[in-house]
């Protein structure tokens, strides 16, 4: 698998079409609430988290990129604004960011990994689940299973064989010790830290479950089970 930038560009525009028309609609006081997956984070933080990667693009604060601290910063700097503020800002920002996803190369997968992962956080928050097979799900999924295939090489594990809805895919090298049945939502889901050990060892497993090998750093599980 390989991840096409400029399609990610496409795919990251009509999320946050989706994500801003979702909490446009939302009632305020649900937006203000702990996000179940994010339990640092109210469910405009996720939003100002989301609004802050594009302008932290534009204005090449990438230093730290991805990290704790420069997450933290953009929902610090974004606190106190209005949901429609926050989405006034990403109006503008958002489609100068998508435009330019083709230079990206293999990080458009990251961008568009973290904000399908974060659609589906609020939408796990405000009882809208839905989108589960966007194109943000084929991109972001392909990403971290490129990711999970490199990981299994690099710690000496045997290879997966994954059956997707669309068909097989082998993550790593050499022949496959274990097969696995999911759709790209849950697998995307759990190398999210989205789902929980006890989720993943009751997944369509051939042989022992490999939940080792999903449930990992830097996107721990939960230790509680996560439905949506």
């Amino acid at each position: 698998m390989a991840t096409d930038a400029a399609a990610c560009g496409v795919a990251r525009a009509a999320l946050r079409d989706r994500v801003t028309t979702l909490v446009r609609a939302a009632d305020p006081t649900a937006m203000d609430a702990i996000c179940p997956t994010t339990p640092e984070w109210r469910g405009r933080d996720v939003l100002a988290h989301l609004v802050g990667v594009d302008a932290d693009i534009l204005a090449g604060r990438l230093e730290g990129a991805g990290t704790d601290a420069w997450t933290a910063a953009q929902v610090d700097a974004r606190r106190d604004r209005s949901v429609a503020d926050l989405c006034a800002e990403w109006d503008e920002t958002g489609p100068q960011v998508e435009a330019v996803a083709a230079v990206f190369g293999s990080v458009a997968g990251q961008w568009v990994f973290d904000a399908c992962t974060h659609e589906h956080d609020l939408r796990l928050l405000l009882g809208a689940p839905g989108a589960r097979d966007s194109d943000a799900v084929l991109a972001g999924g392909t990403w971290i299973l490129d990711r999970l295939g490199e990981r299994l090489d690099a710690t000496g594990r045997p290879a997966l064989l994954l059956t997707l809805e669309d068909g097989p895919v082998t993550l790593g090298t050499g022949p496959p010790a274990t097969g696995l049945r999911a759709t790209r939502f849950e697998m995307m889901r759990a190398l999210a830290g989205r789902r929980s050990r006890a989720q993943i060892d009751a997944w369509d497993w051939d042989g022992p479950a490999r939940t080792d090998d999903l449930a990992r750093d830097p996107f721990p599980p939960p230790p509680h089970d996560v439905d949506e």
